[in-house]
């Protein structure tokens, strides 16, 4: 018995005869479960009724001008703003973070139910459709029959192949360097806290060092760039170990920087240990967030009970970790503190930098004060 997620709707229209069920795979990349039931819409179809019954559950298989189905995205997300905000004054930063949390699953479940369908090469047939197959074939793999995604899963798909094709300047690693993220591996926009692994002091005569959980592999390729012989860098996904074995090659660094996983650790010993662990402790609800929330922190822990075992003679760990869990009340310093000496270890030093995005001055983002405080910071840590 197949266990393949699918939908099933019917072509229906009050113009022609009726017309036998279809289905298709379901695809989410946020594990969403098949919506129990479909309906097709078309550029006919009011913002207000698509609004409406994806709020009650029911999917919308788009069959109108892909342009349209654009602008109806956007008539739904506009309706979810006319919602009051749901944190509150007296709200703490937990509970602040939570509500926040909260609204935005309901914005990803609303907007998730405006469907669209993959043909089995990928490619839509939707009026002034762009040519996507490129796009599905990076994010999906080959094709395999009929795929009904979402269209908010999709304009992901495509914009992660513009950002593939262009790539993300890291000056860390020379003037006009660029890292080309892959789909689902997070992106190093927010490029303080490679900078400070580009400027952190590094221990004395180091030859190989352990990059965990590399990603797109831009810290691997900063420290092969600053004279590490050899950098094993680790991750424990197919699509991030690709994405970080491409920027190598692309940076003629693949003699020096060699991928390896699922493992958080590899074998062996380092004389430089560096981990940029997601940076807060929630659950991630998508593959590209859980480069941001790490449960339980989870690889947090693991990074550290595992650092004196992995570290040569005079070796040194570099934890990246930014202080925005203690700003929302998820960690507080002392946690992080306790967690490090109960693994053996002290801290030798650390240096800190304030982020430069641009959400540290948005004044209505709900968490705008937790931002505005937020610190990164590379902690130097050493067996004790």
């Amino acid at each position: 018995m197949s266990t393949t997620p699918t939908i099933n709707w019917s072509e229906d229209q009050p113009a022609r005869p009726a017309q036998p069920a279809r289905a298709a795979r379901w695809h989410s990349e946020s594990c969403a479960p098949p919506p129990r039931r479909v309906v097709v819409a078309d550029d006919g179809t009011k913002a207000a009724t698509a609004y409406q019954l994806a709020c009650e559950g029911t999917a919308l298989l788009w069959r109108g001008d892909f342009h349209n189905a654009r602008q109806l995205l956007k008539s739904m997300s506009r309706r979810i703003d006319r919602k009051p905000n749901p944190t509150r004054p007296d709200a703490t930063p937990a509970e602040s973070f939570h509500l926040h949390r909260r609204a935005r699953g309901h914005r990803a479940r609303v907007l998730g139910k405006l469907l669209v369908l993959l043909e089995d090469d990928h490619s839509l047939t939707l009026r002034r459709a762009p040519d996507v197959r490129r796009a599905c074939n990076e994010a999906y793999g080959p094709p395999r029959g009929e795929r009904a995604v979402s269209l908010t899963e999709l304009l992901g798909v495509i914009g992660a192949h513009q950002w593939r094709e262009r790539g993300v300047e890291v000056p860390a690693l020379g003037a006009g360097t660029r890292i080309h993220p892959h789909y689902g591996v997070f992106s190093p926009v927010r490029g303080e806290y490679v900078d400070l692994v580009a400027r952190a002091p590094l221990p004395a005569n180091p030859r190989t060092a352990f990059d965990l959980g590399t990603g797109t592999g831009v810290l691997a390729a900063v420290l092969a760039r600053r004279g590490l012989s050899h950098v094993v860098a680790t991750d424990i996904g197919p699509r991030a170990m690709a994405c970080a074995r491409e920027n190598a090659d692309r940076l003629g660094l693949a003699d020096r920087i060699e991928v390896t996983g699922p493992a958080l650790y590899p074998e062996g010993r380092a004389d430089l240990v560096v981990c940029n662990p997601p940076w807060l402790p929630a659950r991630p609800t998508s593959t590209i967030e859980q480069g941001v929330y790490d449960p339980d922190g989870t690889m947090l822990h693991g990074f550290l009970h595992g650092l004196a075992a992995h570290l040569r003679p005079g070796g040194e760990g570099w934890l990246v970790l930014s202080d925005l869990a203690e700003h929302l009340g998820l960690r507080t310093r002392e946690d992080l503190l306790t967690a490090i000496t109960a693994a053996g270890l002290r801290v030798a030093g650390s240096i800190g930098t304030k982020p430069r995005h641009p959400r540290t001055r948005d004044t209505t983002d709900p968490l705008h004060r937790a931002r505005a405080a937020e610190v990164t910071s590379l902690w130097r840590l050493i067996p004790d």
